[in-house]
């Protein structure tokens, strides 16, 4: 089974995603992303080509994990507030 070599975790509590580069040695931190436009930029400086088609259209390139793709924020509580 092959992975693919992007992970876009699940959203923090608190905002953000963070992102990671599989390699051969395991998984290589490369930054909380707030938003696509930081995915783009950490895959630009790891070396990635075409970070854009990669982020907006290569979903065999990335693996969104827990949460809906190119959402960064955690639903706000639904319950009332006092």
């Amino acid at each position: 089974m092959r992975h693919a070599p992007v992970v876009v975790h699940r959203i923090h509590p608190s905002g953000g995603r963070q992102v990671t580069l599989r390699t051969a040695n395991g998984e290589e931190s490369l930054g909380l992303a707030h938003s696509d436009d930081d995915v783009i930029e950490f895959l630009r400086r790891a070396g990635m080509p075409d970070p854009d088609d990669v982020v907006l259209g290569g979903a065999d390139l990335l693996d969104w994990q827990g949460d809906t793709p190119h959402v960064y924020e955690a639903d706000p509580p639904t319950a009332d507030l006092p």
